[in-house]
């Protein structure tokens, strides 16, 4: 396992790039798809220890209205069997994955746009006039290690701050988690 934090060159106030995956619920999905006030976009998969210690938060997330969940598994199946279409649905069909949607991007091509480098690896966005602008890219919560407690939940935080209309002055640092395998 590669460990890698997040490093993206989005910055805030940038446009979520466009994207159209494939659901494992067989809809296809772009960030227009989704009518929330904030947009949570996670680069995440089924087999890193990292990405399934955030299983619960996002599911928990994903049960608020006002923020549309969307997981995104951009790891190459051929090497990482547990990340294939078939088995992200299996993770839906039994519950350990009930984001609003679990896409498939085959090409990786959504990740390198977003910059996205590690599982997870969450960006943020608020709903504005022309679509969703970045609002927050960094760590879900405090629980740097898969065994680890979280004792402060920053996105829960940046997304109470989108429905209040504030600023994000809060930045706890990159994301942590195992390296996507790049198709």
């Amino acid at each position: 396992m590669a460990l890698r934090e997040s490093d993206s060159d989005l910055e805030r106030g940038d446009p979520a790039p466009d994207f159209e995956l494939s659901g494992v619920d067989g809809e296809t999905y772009t960030p227009g798809s989704f009518d929330a006030d904030a947009l949570l976009v996670v680069f995440t998969c089924n087999h890193c220890p990292y990405a399934q210690a955030k299983f619960d938060l996002l599911n928990d997330l994903a049960t608020d209205g006002d923020v549309a969940v969307v997981g995104i598994n951009a790891n190459d199946a051929a090497a990482s069997p547990e990340d294939s279409v078939e088995r992200m649905r299996a993770y839906v069909e039994d519950g350990t994955v009930a984001y609003d949607a679990y896409l498939r991007d085959e090409t990786a091509e959504v990740a390198r746009a977003y910059g996205a480098v590690c599982t997870p690896d969450p960006f943020l966005f608020r709903r504005e006039d022309d679509g969703y602008r970045l609002a927050y890219h960094g760590r879900l919560d405090d629980a740097m290690n898969p065994d680890e407690e979280a004792t402060e939940c920053y996105v829960r935080q940046a997304i109470d701050a989108v429905r209040a209309g504030e600023s994000i002055g809060m930045d706890p640092g990159p994301s942590r988690g195992c390296g996507i395998k790049w198709p």
